[in-house]
């Protein structure tokens, strides 16, 4: 089976290795599997194509074919819908990027918010961490910047603190992280749209926004595996796992989602296979971008206690709550944050008309094993441990890749939920 993990070895075989990959002639579609998941892939074995939807539910397969393979993949007599005739163009499309133009520092006072154009084009890692410094620069007594450690490829694990009137450490901790799978672009500019939206409203004395600084102590982490981001700019778009290379296999990478110490090792929940997309490493927490966020996190949960925890992802359009691990466990308070995933939910409704499900994870999508909300509930002693998958719904409208113009779409959506939360919970 050439999956994305073996069709692009020669790219993957080193963790620093970056050749381009071009996804030019490919075609996207969307495979119902009738209960026959493994027949299905081994009827592809044969063919060049990348999975574009890394799930463990297994009626319907989501692949992208390569130029070479469509006559024989179309051939191959599977029920199957065209989704995208022309994914290449779709990557191109999203890869058209503006240089960010920092905003000027004022010798005399706060500089001024960074341009709204941010939010025009996506933008490589750098430009991300040049996005925070400059809300910093125009929210200076009321924000710091923090690096929580560094990548395996020694980049910064990077985040803002933001707070209100009574100083840094009067208030429980909010805490949200980003793109832990490197290939979720529209998750990043989604976090920084909600910063923004938190900062301009605090200047200028906006109810939602001075009552949720007032209140609690927040921490934000656009990109918390840069390494893997890094990697999705420079060589293979569709990277999901962090770097890490492993003895005994020219796969490389490790789901970080996975690899959270705790339930790490429940059977069906993840992959011991280091070439698997779900891969969860040789031992819990034995990432390095798992070791700086355990620790960072349990370390502000200790110091202020943590009301709220968020892992943002991309795609599906869910709200999952604790737990993943085991569709039989029931979360002490799962009505409470039933009821606010239900507010939540209404909320980011009421902008677009999208509709998100919600519920725990297990029951309402699939079994996931060692990953970051059932850490936060259970660990590090979170009220609300939740796990976002924004915009889009399904493959057909996107997926992965979505256009730039959808970056202003789903930050106005999460912003919407964010404020529900923030002033109900």
């Amino acid at each position: 089976m050439k999956t994305s993990a073996t069709l692009l070895a020669a790219a993957l075989a080193l963790p620093f290795a970056a050749a381009k990959v071009s996804y030019d002639g490919y075609k996207a579609y969307s495979i119902e599997s009738h209960n026959e998941y493994e027949a299905v892939e081994k009827a592809l074995e044969s063919l060049e194509w990348v999975n574009l939807a890394c799930t463990d539910n297994h009626d319907h397969l989501d692949i992208a074919v390569a130029p070479e393979s469509v006559e024989a993949f179309e051939a191959l007599g599977l029920d199957f819908k065209l989704v995208d005739g022309d994914f290449g163009a779709a990557i191109a499309e999203e890869g058209k990027m503006k240089k960010y133009k920092r905003t000027v520092k004022r010798q005399d006072g706060p500089a001024p918010l960074p341009d709204f154009e941010f939010f025009d084009s996506y933008h490589p890692f750098e430009e991300h961490l040049e996005y925070l410094e400059d809300i910093h620069a125009a929210f200076p007594d009321n924000s710091e910047i923090f690096v929580a450690g560094e990548s395996l490829e020694g980049r910064p694990i990077q985040g803002i603190h933001l707070w209100g009137r009574d100083g840094p450490d009067a208030h429980e901790a909010i805490i949200w992280h980003g793109t832990v799978h490197a290939r979720e672009w529209i998750v990043a500019p989604t976090l920084e749209y909600i910063l923004y939206k938190l900062v301009d409203g605090y200047k200028k004395r906006s109810c939602s926004s001075v009552r949720a600084l007032d209140n609690y102590s927040i921490y934000i982490m656009p990109v918390v595996n840069p390494d893997g981001f890094a990697f999705t700019h420079e060589s293979t778009r569709l990277w999901r796992k962090n770097r890490q290379p492993r003895a005994g296999t020219t796969c490389v990478g490790t789901d970080v989602n996975r690899n959270w110490p705790h339930q790490w090792d429940v059977p069906g929940g993840s992959s011991t296979n280091p070439c698997s997309e779900t891969y969860r490493g040789l031992a819990p927490g034995d990432t390095p971008e798992n070791a700086v966020l355990t620790n960072h996190t349990l370390t502000i949960a200790e110091k202020h206690g943590l009301k709220n925890y968020i892992d943002w992802h991309a795609f599906s359009q869910l709200i999952l709550l604790p737990y993943g691990y085991s569709c039989s466990a029931v979360a002490p308070n799962n009505d409470y944050q039933m009821k606010l995933a239900g507010g939540v939910e209404a909320a980011i409704r009421s902008v677009n008309g999208l509709t998100f499900t919600y519920g725990p994870t297990c029951p309402t999508i699939y079994q996931t094993s060692g990953v970051s909300m059932d850490w936060a509930f259970d660990i590090a002693g979170a009220e609300l441990a939740w796990g976002y998958e924004m915009r889009p719904l399904t493959q057909g409208q996107g997926g992965f890749v979505l256009p730039p113009s959808h970056i202003l779409l789903s930050g106005a959506e999460q912003w919407a939920g964010a404020k529900y939360l923030l002033a109900n919970m």
